[in-house]
């Protein structure tokens, strides 16, 4: 029996049926009440019928006033029966099947679009380094505001607990909020949330350990955490492998190990970064597919935390060797979901062996046009309109449709940046 299909038991108890999970994917899907709704139960009871062992939701924001986009599902103070039962709902139909379901819970930070606020709060008044005027200029937080997210972080994972769901995945990697305040370039504060690593880290420290003193017994408590940030004088990996001794010691349920953020996209391998990367890497570990496999072998000499590593992850034979190594017990698959709903299933049964490649899917053109293009502005837009194909292919899930393996990729980032807007409007006018 391949290992793909071989049960993990997390230390909190909880049995994930086999090594695939659903990494978190933002979905857009939510309207201006900004709940789940039944085009969240179609997609999720669509992966899990596909055989995902666990699956982890889009970011579930904990400030209507700080999302990744209008779409985002949100908890925001008290919850009436109405909206914890459209939650309660979202957590059975993506538990059927046998899966186990995660709430991400998040805060955009400086990466909140300026359509949905001009002046997010972040850890210091520091500005994405982005062209186009996407992100507004940021404010930065009193004490009170840290103290005040931190309890918003607490608050979601009650409702999460409350609501069914088998736990959380604090998200604190790719830019945002916590993830900034790890990252000394968007960090500058001289109080107790800034300068040491130890007060940069203080904000996620204290938030997994006080849903950990709240949880109910079997409550999954993860972490997603950047490698590194990918930029000079960012988060560094000996930085990380830090904070990853330090969540170990707070026996955190499962670490999924990710990096780079809007700047610096390492995670969706949208700017080269990984190319780079692979140069720094031994000869035997260039072959392998994950993007952050050596990273999580040096976790792995410091802590027998339970990994999760997304990434690059294309076939049977790469996942298998992942596991065999001892290099991570879970395998992350966002992306490739949004074609092949079904690949656990088929990579576990040996109908399919490896994810097609959509490399042609993923350019708007040849040369300057092209992701590699010496104007940064179209290396963004590139980044951005590869990943609009993937989007384009969730809606296709969420209302009952097969995904599409061909498309103008400028167009449908065209379309979901109009799908942007109106909901952005429609949220101002609620």
């Amino acid at each position: 029996m391949s290992q793909l299909a071989t049960p993990f038991t997390l230390p909190c108890g909880t049995v994930i049926k086999n090594r695939f999970a659903k990494a978190a994917m933002t979905e857009k899907l939510a309207d201006a009440d900004q709940l789940p709704n039944p085009r969240h139960m179609t997609l999720y009871d669509t992966w899990a019928k596909g055989g995902t062992g666990l699956q982890i939701t889009g970011n579930v924001q904990v400030d209507r006033h700080h999302l990744e986009d209008p779409g985002n599902v949100v908890i925001d103070g008290p919850q009436d029966e109405t909206q914890l039962a459209a939650f309660k709902e979202w957590a059975a139909r993506s538990q059927a099947h046998g899966a186990v379901t995660i709430m991400q819970i998040s805060h955009a930070g400086r990466q909140t679009p300026a359509n949905v606020n001009p002046t997010p709060l972040a850890p210091s008044a520091i500005a994405l380094g982005l062209p186009g005027g996407t992100f507004g200029k940021p404010r930065e937080m009193t004490t009170a505001d840290v103290d005040n997210v931190i309890d918003r972080f607490v608050h979601a994972a009650k409702i999460a607990a409350e609501t069914g769901f088998s736990g959380v995945q604090i998200h604190s990697a790719h830019g945002y909020l916590l993830s900034a305040f790890l990252n000394p370039l968007a960090n500058q504060r001289t109080d107790q949330y800034g300068g040491a690593l130890e007060n940069r880290a203080r904000a996620l420290l204290t938030i997994v350990e006080r849903i950990k003193a709240s949880a109910p017994e079997g409550f999954i408590v993860s972490v997603k955490l950047n490698s590194s940030d990918f930029q000079k004088g960012g988060l560094t990996t000996d930085d990380s492998l830090t904070i990853c001794e330090w969540l170990a010691e707070r026996n955190v349920d499962l670490l999924e190990i990710s990096g780079g953020n809007y700047e610096q996209p390492a995670m969706m391998d949208l700017s080269g970064l990984e190319k780079r990367y692979e140069e720094g890497k031994r000869e035997s570990t260039k072959s392998r597919e994950a993007y952050f496999l050596t990273f999580a072998e040096a976790v792995r000499q410091r802590s027998q935390l339970p990994l999760m590593v997304t990434g690059g992850f294309r076939t049977k034979k790469g996942m298998e060797d992942a596991l065999a190594s001892g290099a991570t017990d879970l395998i992350g698959v966002a992306r490739p979901l949004c074609v092949h709903p079904d690949m656990p299933n088929a990579f576990i049964s040996g109908d399919m062996n490896q994810v097609p490649s959509y490399e042609k899917q993923l350019s708007i053109g040849p040369g300057i046009l092209g992701p590699q293009s010496s104007l940064t502005i179209m290396r963004t837009l590139n980044g951005f309109s590869s990943v609009a194909f993937f989007y384009e292919n969730i809606n296709r899930l969420a209302d009952g449709a097969s995904p599409k393996t061909e498309m103008n990729i400028f167009l449908a980032f065209l379309r979901t940046q109009g799908a942007a807007s109106k909901k952005a409007k429609a949220l101002k006018a609620a």
